[in-house]
């Protein structure tokens, strides 16, 4: 497995991306919703990989929802850095990290495909991240 290690600014999240695939191979999203576009966000997720978030304290963790609520969108509440996003209604979470999170994000180098989901059903949605992305756990 290759690892790339990231997370906030302050350090409070860190990241673990686990994958036996090559940057180089991995599709980049940009999600095209109003909260992605402002945060210049380009997602990657393996579903045969894994993240792993640490967090040195809860309490500088905020979990963000909007729109059908499916996913816990994580930012850190001191340095306000968007890290990764986590479904928030599965007994088998799955995640995305935020490339620009990681600190080799200059290797992943997939031109970011600009993705609109805003037609999806709950149901499709949570179908389409259970395929797509990742498993994880958070310390």
């Amino acid at each position: 497995m290759n690892e790339h290690g990231g997370g906030c600014h302050c350090g409070n999240i860190r990241l673990r991306f686990s994958t036996e695939l090559d940057p180089s191979q991995i599709e980049v999203r940009a999600c095209q919703c109003d909260f992605c576009i402002k945060h210049g966000s380009r997602a990657i997720a393996d579903p045969d990989g894994r993240l792993i978030v640490a967090v040195e304290d809860e309490a500088r963790l905020h979990r963000y929802r909007f729109g059908l609520r499916t996913a816990d969108y994580l930012i850190c509440r001191d340095c306000g850095v968007y890290v990764a996003a986590v479904t928030s209604d599965d007994r088998k979470p799955r995640a995305i990290v935020i490339v620009n999170a990681l600190d080799d994000r200059s290797l992943f180098v997939c031109e970011p495909v600009a993705v609109d989901y805003d037609a999806e059903s709950r149901e499709g949605r949570v179908a389409r991240r259970r395929a797509r992305w990742m498993p994880v756990k958070i310390l």
